[in-house]
């Protein structure tokens, strides 16, 4: 069991939990006070403390999972069997699984050079081929890839011209900024997570965030079984299980007290590995543009070759450092093979070819040294 223990805690792993210690006080006056089920206190506060720090009179409700949060979203837009949803190809399942729970097809649109996110001419090129064939799309559902914000002031402009609310997908961008605005408040609705390798964590958890009480409120409603009020257990709309607990909220509000901490941390990850590998060619690292301000949440490369990131996947992997692909294109799955998709070869590149490096505020100087130099030594 120790020599396990030992193994386990030796590993440098891609994005581990980051507890900051103030966790603690607020799961113990929830066992204190007998507040465990999905209500109470630390889930009405940690609420009100993601409120706070995206501002915008954002109005958040924190649920079991950033899946659950896209779900609701797609419900709350009226989205169901016939439909059509813009998702981009770039992404992990997670982000377009909900489109087949109500019944609805994706769209899969393909990213840029820039940001890797969803690419705004085939985004309009996707739109106009759809009313074409008489398809209007219901949504789009656009993500801040490995934290770095989208293009957000051209897909707005789309999303106007066309009138196509977003749903803005930002479970891997919480402490990311676009103009000085937080990622999350961009989105008609957006949503978060906070699963056990998001920059906090709830050990499980999402949230979603819309511009109105109206909204929320409705959330909050179909999130707890639709229950009509009274005493009595009336229902008339499907309504599901996803309120997160006031335990895993206690959670959420000590790491809230530490997010722009651990962002500068995960920026830091980032700096030390470009300023220690910026000089081998075969490596291009993903900038940030101007007026973008990315988390950072992981490290992300693109090699010169498959071999090289395969390499590295191996070398990395055989010193017990766990590195990732870049996600898997969803136009490349078997289980979405068959729906439509406008695609430019970019997002095919990126998975062949990326690379997401140890990215966690918990890393050290001496893993980061021991990463860097097995790199280096490739190369040399």
């Amino acid at each position: 069991m120790i020599k396990n223990a030992e193994k386990l805690n030796s590993r440098i792993w891609l994005s581990a939990p980051h507890m900051s210690g103030y966790e603690d006080e607020f799961i113990k006056k929830a066992f204190e006070s007998n507040w465990i089920a999905p209500l109470g206190p630390n889930l009405e506060g940690f609420e009100k403390d993601i409120e706070t720090f995206l501002g915008h009179q954002s109005q958040v409700v924190a649920l079991n999972s950033g899946t659950a949060a896209i779900h609701l979203a797609l419900v709350l837009l009226n989205i169901g069997k016939g439909d059509e949803v813009i998702c981009q190809t770039k992404t992990f399942v997670a982000s377009v699984n909900p489109v087949t729970y109500v019944g609805a097809t994706p769209v899969f649109v393909d990213s840029e050079s820039e940001t890797w996110n969803m690419s705004p001419e085939l985004l309009e090129k996707a739109i106009k081929d759809r009313l074409k064939k008489g398809k209007k799309p219901k949504a789009i559902i656009i993500i801040n890839l490995y934290g770095m914000p989208y293009h957000v002031d051209r897909i707005q402009e789309l999303s106007e011209q066309y009138q196509i609310p977003v749903i803005e997908d930002s479970a891997e961008a919480l402490g990311s900024k676009y103009k000085g605005k937080p990622c999350g408040t961009f989105g008609d609705l957006s949503i978060l997570s906070f699963n056990g390798n998001k920059i906090i964590t709830t050990s499980g958890g999402g949230a979603l965030i819309s511009k109105s009480e109206q909204i929320k409120d409705k959330a909050i409603f179909l999130a707890t079984q639709a229950k009509n009020p009274g005493v009595e257990y009336s229902h008339s709309e499907t309504g599901y299980n996803y309120r997160m607990s006031n335990i895993l909220a206690g959670i959420g509000r000590g790491q809230m007290k530490v997010l722009e901490d651990y962002v500068e941390l995960r920026r830091r990850n980032f700096d030390y590995y470009f300023d220690a590998l910026k000089d081998i060619n075969e490596i291009i690292f993903l900038k940030e543009p101007i007026n973008y301000y990315s988390n950072r949440w992981l490290t992300c490369v693109l090699l010169e070759t498959n071999k090289m990131r395969d390499d590295l996947l191996k070398l990395l992997s055989d010193n017990n450092i766990e590195a990732r692909p870049s996600w898997k294109p969803m136009h490349q799955q078997e289980l979405f093979k068959s729906f439509p998709k406008y695609l430019n070869g970019q997002a095919d590149k990126l998975y062949e070819r990326g690379l997401c490096l140890p990215s966690g505020s918990s890393l050290t100087k001496d893993d980061l040294l021991k990463i860097t130099t097995l790199i280096k030594s490739y190369f040399e």
